[in-house]
């Protein structure tokens, strides 16, 4: 991995971790919003409709890929002090995005591996989860209430966070601390289910946290309480990105977005708590391609090179057969101009 540094930039995308093939190279090279699913796809070893061309990003090998991939949207910050990344860059026309697609591609490839999809905002109580998520996150608060419930429960974070400012009783307090407790109780979930990182499908994570911008509209970027928020934040997202990179032993990408307001209103779908939709490829509106194994790319090149070799064999076969001389070089010949003479 790359030597780190410490970054403190306004609206930018911040690589936590990655493993060493999935190479991410320095630079100050912007990225708009809308193109930082296509880099998410194509991390993950994805195909996208139109080619990237941002050099923040090099083509990986072909087959190795990382096992997850963890997108977190921090919103209501313009500076957020992390000081273990792999690389940063700046974020141009901020405008909202989503993961959709790729948790679209993710399922239909993967659809009998049933990979982890897990879409998540706490603050807009909205919740989108496949496959195994289903199982491993259902006893994950989703609604405000039961966060709350949980931060007076054992193992809440508030027994371990240094609160300062912040008060547990007021309620823009409360929404940032439910989205650390969250994140908390995220990483725990992963740890009791550590055979998600061994299977052979990559799995998605998506999150985005909206406690700071409660907490400016509520005191001000000046405030204490704001000030205290970003620390702590700070804190929790290095160690929750340094947690998943370890439980999937190594192979796994975890990015952070910082921005302190999108410049368009973002229009979704909206889709019901713990939807499990299966899709098929008749009949699907993103004319998806249809399933395939995991092991298609060896397959491929095994067919591939093997019909190149058979190719070349005939070839060189045809030639040699074309210029022999059937008086010298076959046998057959040879033995009967013998049998003449002797007659």
């Amino acid at each position: 991995v790359p030597p780190r540094f410490v970054l403190l930039a306004s609206v930018c995308l911040t690589i936590l971790q990655a493993p060493e093939y999935v190479s991410f190279q320095k630079g100050d090279w912007p990225i708009s919003g809308e193109k930082i699913p296509d880099m998410v796809a194509l991390t993950m070893g994805f195909s996208v409709q139109e080619d990237l061309s941002w050099p923040g990003l090099r083509a990986g090998q072909l087959f190795q890929r990382p096992r997850a991939n963890v997108l977190v949207v921090v919103r209501g910050v313009d500076s957020l002090a992390l000081p273990q990344n792999v690389a940063s860059y700046p974020l141009e026309n901020p405008v909202p995005f989503n993961l959709d697609s790729v948790a679209e591609t993710v399922h239909s490839l993967f659809a009998e591996d049933t990979p982890v999809v897990l879409q998540l905002a706490p603050s807009e109580e909205r919740l989108y989860m496949l496959g195994k998520a289903n199982a491993v996150f259902e006893d994950l608060p989703v609604t405000l209430q039961q966060i709350r419930s949980r931060l007076s429960q054992d193992g809440s974070v508030l027994a371990s966070l240094p609160l300062n400012s912040l008060n547990r009783n007021a309620e823009a307090d409360l929404l940032f601390l439910s989205e650390v407790q969250v994140l908390h109780d995220i990483t725990a979930l992963l740890q009791r289910h550590r055979h998600l990182a061994q299977d052979h499908s990559p799995d998605l994570y998506s999150l985005e946290l909206s406690g700071l911008e409660e907490l400016g509209r509520r005191y001000g970027q000046d405030s204490p309480q704001y000030r205290d928020a970003t620390a702590i934040l700070a804190n929790v997202l290095q160690k929750f990105g340094e947690d998943v990179f370890g439980l999937y032993g190594d192979s796994a990408v975890v990015e952070v977005v910082t921005v302190k307001s999108f410049e368009a209103p973002l229009t979704r779908k909206s889709r019901s708590i713990l939807e499990s939709k299966q899709i098929s490829n008749p009949g699907s509106p993103y004319n998806l391609a249809y399933k395939y194994n995991f092991n298609y790319a060896v397959i491929f090149n095994i067919v591939l090179w093997l019909m190149i070799i058979l190719a070349l064999a005939v070839i060189v076969i045809s030639y040699n057969l074309w210029n022999m001389d059937p008086g010298y070089d076959s046998i057959i010949y040879r033995m009967t101009n013998q049998k003449i003479r002797l007659d």
